[in-house]
């Protein structure tokens, strides 16, 4: 309506310009038209300074309010698993065989892979021989010789004793006597085998016998002559008794053998018993060792969990981890990776926020890949040692997931927290865009008689998109949301541009 009137007074005057109107008829119209200009202007002016100023109230002003909130602190964070590691052997080796898939579910101690253990299977043979050997000697020198052992060695000492009384007592007449005879019939061979070799060289002379009959003969006659000086010497040692070194000698036997016949009776020394037990835990311990080291070729799982990923193919050759390497070191020499079957959630908070957290305290999560859910959980520790990343010190900050939706939470996912530290009771607030910080301090701006008054204010916590204001304000103000700019002061208020014509 307000549109075709500005269309028909701009006709009329259109037409007054060109003079296609009379006078008199032009003059009546121009009266007219005046009057409908000043109604107009009046109506339309009145109308957009309400219009502007209604806009102007509603949209861009807030009135202080008091209420009372909790404040939240909101972070970002990631589903992890509980626990994680890289599984290897102990010692160096080949893998024999895997007993697990990727995914599956292993409840702890559970053999899940075995290395090759021929050589340490001859190793044990060897160390359960080596204990049985040392555990017999033990066992000989705790219970001592045998009766038949000491019987042998006292006999030995009297046959030595008789020896030695025969020495002592020296020759006896018989022995004398058989001596000389012995020597009689030696040489009475002597003188025999002499005169039969005379008669055969004269044979041999005459050619009746051959040379090797000669020879026999004097052969037999040097064996009898050495009979006759063997003899000899016999006779005259007979005759001379027993030396003194004979029996020197034949004392230290006897000596001897009652030392052995003692050390039979006495038993074994401690220190030797002591020495061959020392022998025998020697082989224990090195018995375990080899026990220890074939039962290390069981790969087991040290917690039940899932198994997330296997590096090692049959065959393979792997090591220890080395702790603080590389993920991608670690990797290479384990044989799989293994999670527990809990997650927890990892997020990072300001240090100027972390004094406000508790351990235990309740959380609400929120997860991208289920919108409109809620997770809860609890803090379950706060890392002891700050970060730096970006300059901005923060710490590292696990959630506990609470049963049974914290299934559905998977590792890797994207999650944001909301942490309840405390409460606003009855506070006067005002939105947080509101607020406005410059080298003087913190302020708003007050909407007071149609102008934008700066005050300033001493703000608290803040919750919910609102900030707490302690001091500065009474509560019945209007709070211009959007500070206004300085163009916008400077020029004062100014009426909206007129719609475009249709």
């Amino acid at each position: 309506m307000k549109r075709l009137q500005l269309s028909s007074v701009a006709t009329m005057g259109t037409y007054l310009m060109k003079g296609r109107l009379s006078w008199p008829f032009s003059r009546r119209w121009l009266w007219a038209f005046a009057v409908v200009i000043v109604f107009f202007s009046l109506g339309l002016g009145r109308s957009l300074l309400t219009n502007a100023r209604s806009s102007e109230s509603e949209l861009m002003t807030q009135p202080v309010e008091r209420q009372s909130l909790p404040v939240v602190i909101t972070a970002n964070g990631t589903v992890e698993a509980e626990r994680s590691i890289n599984l290897s052997p102990k010692n160096s080796g080949i893998v024999k065989t895997l007993l697990v898939e990727e995914g599956d579910r292993v409840t702890q101690g559970q053999v899940i892979a075995l290395m090759d253990d021929s050589n340490l299977r001859g190793e044990l043979v060897q160390m359960q021989g080596q204990l049985a050997q040392q555990q017999a000697n033990l066992d000989r020198l705790i219970a001592g010789e045998r009766p038949e052992e000491i019987a042998r060695a006292e006999a030995q000492l009297a046959e030595a004793e008789a020896n030695l009384m025969d020495l002592r007592s020296g020759n006896r007449d018989q022995e004398i006597a058989q001596a000389e005879a012995r020597l009689t019939r030696t040489k009475t061979t002597l003188e025999q085998r002499e005169k039969t070799l005379e008669r055969y060289e004269i044979l041999y002379g005459e050619g009746a016998i051959s040379l090797e009959e000669v020879d026999q003969r004097r052969a037999d006659k040097s064996v009898a002559a050495a009979d006759v000086r063997e003899a000899e010497e016999s006779l005259a040692l007979q005759k001379a008794g027993t030396r003194t070194q004979q029996i020197a000698q034949a004392e230290a036997r006897v000596e001897q053998q009652r030392q052995i016949v003692a050390e039979l009776k006495a038993g074994n020394r401690p220190e030797d018993i002591d020495q061959a037990r020392a022998q025998v835990q020697a082989a224990q311990g090195s018995l375990k060792t080899t026990e220890a080291r074939l039962q290390d070729t069981e790969i087991r799982a040290p917690f039940g969990g899932v198994v997330n990923q296997i590096y090692a193919e049959l065959g393979a050759f792997v090591s220890p981890s080395v702790a603080g390497g590389s993920t991608e070191s670690a990797s290479s020499s384990s044989i799989l990776q293994l999670s527990g079957d809990r997650n927890e959630v990892v997020v990072n908070l300001p240090e100027s926020q972390i004094a406000k957290v508790e351990i235990g305290q309740s959380v609400i999560i929120k997860a991208d890949a289920f919108p409109g859910e809620i997770f809860t959980g609890k803090v379950e520790r706060v890392a002891a040692q700050a970060t730096m990343s970006q300059n901005v010190t923060s710490f590292e900050v696990s959630l506990s997931l609470d049963l049974p939706k914290a299934e559905k939470l998977r590792v890797g996912m994207n999650v944001e927290t909301q942490f309840e530290v405390g409460r606003l009771e009855n506070a006067l607030l005002v939105p947080n865009a509101a607020v406005v910080r410059s080298p003087e301090g913190e302020g708003v701006y007050i909407l007071e008689d149609g102008e934008s008054i700066f005050q300033s204010i001493e703000t608290g916590d803040t919750a919910q998109g609102k900030t707490e204001v302690v001091s500065g304000l009474e509560g019945d103000e209007q709070i211009l949301i959007s500070p206004p700019s300085e163009e916008s002061q400077r020029r004062g208020f100014q009426f909206p541009p007129a719609p475009p014509s249709p």
